[in-house]
């Protein structure tokens, strides 16, 4: 039986921290097992936004070990970046171009981004959507990896899948039925837990874009880092740690870290920390959190000692995308009605 394929990927800007792995690469880890898995670094996505060209390549590299760090295994999963794969460009400005302007002009993360940048929001920016369809599409994805704040995105993707083009272009069989172009794909929902909040604000969700960097524990802090940020964590004044009161977010948020970082379950830590204060707590969680992140640090250390082995990873990576990535933007410029591309014949050299 053929196994359902999973694509997902994140941008290389920012450093990956705990809300990455826990929220997002760990359930990668186990979709491997019974999923044909596609693990892309979107630094395209990166640019749509103003980044450092300086570091750019460097944090790509970093991002890609840091996926095979944490588990993903390139011989179950392909690993690659999205630049080296033309088709997502190609693919993206054909979707461009029977995609409707008011689709994007709806999308809260642009209008939400939009308004920080003022003057300076690129047209890459409103059409981030678009090319987050055409890294979906072009791999045939049974399912995404999504959370809240990429379920709008991943609908954009379906429509324009369905509505734009298999309902538009899709070519007939000999029965006279359609030949859908593109996969509709379906949600994959992360499972409950998995969003890890700021140590800054226990109401909002950890992320590599917060100018505070404390708010956030990147998965190659140094025990010493960890151990700083955790100490300054927001955290409140009553008494003994508890799950699921809506008035101590902070409390939730940390108990639910050291609950995953410990390996010893909720129930586990609820009753440990019922009645501990947070002069004892932040160092149990710190530690767990050291603890948990060892490991991770020393398989990066290793993989980064090693270009040539890690380049190698990249470039099967990229061979093995391009294959399938190619396949879907023919089936789409063919139904587009383009010129067929033919290979040169002796007589025409």
């Amino acid at each position: 039986m053929t196994r359902p394929r999973v694509l997902s990927g994140v941008q290389p800007t920012g450093a990956l921290h705990l809300g990455n792995w826990l929220g997002a690469i760990r359930n990668w880890v186990d979709l491997q097992q019974d999923h044909d898995t596609f693990f892309c670094v979107v630094d395209l996505h990166a640019i749509t936004v103003p980044h450092d060209p300086a570091r750019l390549a460097e944090d790509t590299l970093t991002t890609a070990a840091l996926y095979l760090a944490c588990g993903i295994d390139p011989a179950r999963s392909t690993v690659f970046v999205q630049s080296q794969v033309p088709a997502h460009s190609e693919l993206c400005w054909l979707l461009n171009c029977v995609t409707p302007l008011n689709w994007l002009e709806r999308m809260i993360q642009f209008k939400e981004k939009a308004v920080k940048q003022g003057d300076q929001v690129s047209a890459g920016l409103l059409d981030y959507p678009v090319l987050m369809a055409a890294d979906i599409l072009l791999y045939d994805a049974d399912r995404v990896p999504v959370g809240e704040d990429q379920k709008q995105h991943l609908e954009l993707a379906r429509d324009i899948a369905q509505q734009r083009v298999n309902a538009r272009f899709a070519p007939r069989g000999a029965d006279g039925e359609p030949l859908p172009v593109l996969k509709v794909p379906e949600p994959m929902i992360l499972p409950e837990g998995a969003r890890v909040m700021s140590l800054s604000d226990g109401t909002s969700k950890m992320s590599k874009s917060d100018p505070n960097e404390g708010s956030r524990i990147a998965l190659l802090d140094p025990p010493e880092l960890i151990s700083r940020k955790i100490k300054r964590a927001r955290t409140d004044p009553t008494m003994g740690l508890e799950f699921g009161n809506p008035e101590r977010p902070e409390a939730d948020n940390l108990l639910g870290l050291y609950a995953v970082l410990s390996g010893r379950g909720r129930a586990a830590v609820a009753s440990e920390c019922a009645e501990m204060g947070w002069g004892r707590f932040k160092p149990l969680l710190a530690e767990a959190a050291v603890e948990a992140l060892r490991p991770i640090q020393q398989r990066y250390h290793d993989l980064r000692a090693d270009p040539i082995a890690l380049e190698a990873v990249l470039a099967e990576g990229r061979e093995r995308a391009a294959a399938v990535a190619d396949a879907t933007l023919q089936r789409v410029r063919d139904a587009l009605g383009f010129l067929p591309v033919k290979p040169v014949s002796a007589k025409t050299r």
